[in-house]
């Protein structure tokens, strides 16, 4: 059975914006559908996301996907670093997904942020691993550059999407409550 993790992203939760819709559209479609709340999300970590999603994920195959929202998308790549090399999953859907983030506002923003966006990674081995991937943002993001879609496109070998008004794809001004590109790029992926 084919089956999405919709990974949230700081101080997200399963229930936040778009991702109840899609979850309910994906299920539909018949698709095992997981949101799960991520721990401590006001203050994520790689060294408590990556061992969560690693648990709850099992073994990842050509049948498992992901759907990432913000740092949610830098926790899936990050995980997908630790599996073994001839690891192949479905695919992966980026939104709003950075390498680089803007306007931090606090010191203790940019001391959460710091290990994401500094902490190096394996590309190429991620990019393997990943198969397919697509990368959504919006022309009016506060907080992800634009020069983050060359850095998908090449890091990760993402297809980029560009939404209109769509800000950072939460519940903020303007708040996004269905996302139609993320659930089509994911059925896009399987034919």
């Amino acid at each position: 059975m084919k089956r999405v993790i919709i990974v949230h992203g700081w101080g997200g939760n399963p229930e936040e914006a778009w991702f109840p819709w899609l979850k309910k559209e994906l299920e539909k479609k018949g698709f095992q559908v997981f949101v799960p709340a991520m721990p401590e999300p006001d203050e994520p970590k790689i060294e408590t996301w990556i061992p969560f999603l690693s648990r709850l994920v099992g073994t990842p195959d050509s049948e498992t996907f992901f759907i990432g929202h913000s740092i949610g998308c830098q926790a899936i790549l990050r995980y997908l670093e630790t599996l073994p090399e001839d690891t192949k999953i479905g695919g992966a859907v980026f939104v709003a997904g950075w390498y680089n983030i803007r306007n931090l506002e606090t010191e203790e923003e940019k001391r959460i942020a710091g290990p994401w966006v500094n902490t190096s990674r394996n590309d190429e081995k991620i990019k393997k691993i990943v198969n397919k991937a697509v990368a959504i943002f919006s022309d009016n993001d506060p907080f992800v550059l634009p020069e983050n879609q060359k850095s998908w496109k090449e890091k990760v070998g993402a297809k980029i999407i560009m939404e209109h008004n769509k800000g950072h794809f939460n519940e903020e001004y303007p708040a996004v409550w269905e996302l139609p590109s993320a659930l089509e790029s994911l059925l896009e992926m399987i034919k």
